[in-house]
């Protein structure tokens, strides 16, 4: 971000630099990466510190090397999102989609809470809430099917949130935040392995005769408003073969 200092070591800079070209799809599977030469000539570096960024994108499965040849972007599922990254993507692009994603069967309906979801949300078991789902998808098949669990009287001060459709002005949260007035201050995330259930099947568009026998990811996500009130209580299944991915920084 332009006025803040970039306080990640050379390697780190170039590695995050190709894993935005590659993860955002600027870079096809297929393109050959800069040699460890050209890279440390473009970046000013040592090749010692080039060949190190390499082998943190290689550790990630986003290149391989081919002997003889060079670094290989290789094709591969992009891993999901929880719900606080939809929220934080949707903040800085716009979107809460990743790159080359995009969603379908958007479902919404005001129905009794379950006890879990009554419980997230600090409300009464039975209370009405709004449940909205969808499915995220790219060209390798489901990324995640997610739910977002709302108290009914958002709906009323915002009817989209109850209508089978895409929302438009903003993801949920932002609506909501701009109708009440309290931004989004602060959320709770979990996240789990568990194994694939007839109704996980049966969300994740899974033979229920055959289910994968690997855990899927669930992940959680309960959002808190500047009033200290619970606005939303996300769930994201993330589908077969998917992993969460997330980054930061470690001080030295």
């Amino acid at each position: 971000m332009a006025g803040q200092a970039d306080n990640r070591a050379p390697y780190a800079k170039i590695a995050a630099h190709y894993t935005e070209l590659i993860t955002s799809g600027q870079l096809e599977p297929g393109t050959l990466l800069p040699s460890i030469k050209n890279l440390a000539e473009e970046w000013k570096v040592s090749t010692a510190t080039a060949e190190k960024a390499l082998r943190k994108l290689r550790n990630e499965g986003l290149v391989r090397g081919i002997h003889g040849i060079g670094t290989e972007v290789l094709d591969q599922p992009a891993p999901m999102s929880s719900g606080s990254q939809r929220q934080d993507r949707g903040r800085r692009t716009g979107s809460s989609w990743g790159a080359g994603e995009r969603s379908d069967s958007h479902q919404a309906a005001v129905v009794s809470a379950p006890p879990d979801v009554a419980q997230a949300l600090d409300i009464q078991p039975g209370s009405e809430v709004i449940r909205r789902s969808r499915v995220y998808r790219d060209r390798h098949g489901i990324v995640a099917h997610s739910t977002s669990w709302i108290p009914a009287r958002y709906g009323k001060l915002i009817p989209q949130l109850a209508e089978c459709e895409r929302l438009t002005g903003g993801t949920s949260l932002q609506l909501i935040a701009q109708v009440t007035g309290n931004p989004i201050s602060h959320r709770v995330d979990t996240a789990s392995a568990r194994l694939v259930t007839p109704e996980y099947a049966q969300l994740l568009e899974l033979d229920p005769e055959q289910p994968p026998t690997e855990p899927v990811v669930v992940m959680t996500a309960k959002f808190v408003d500047s009033e200290g009130t619970i606005v939303e209580y996300g769930v994201d299944l993330g589908g077969p073969g998917r992993t969460w991915r997330t980054e930061s920084e470690v001080a030295s």
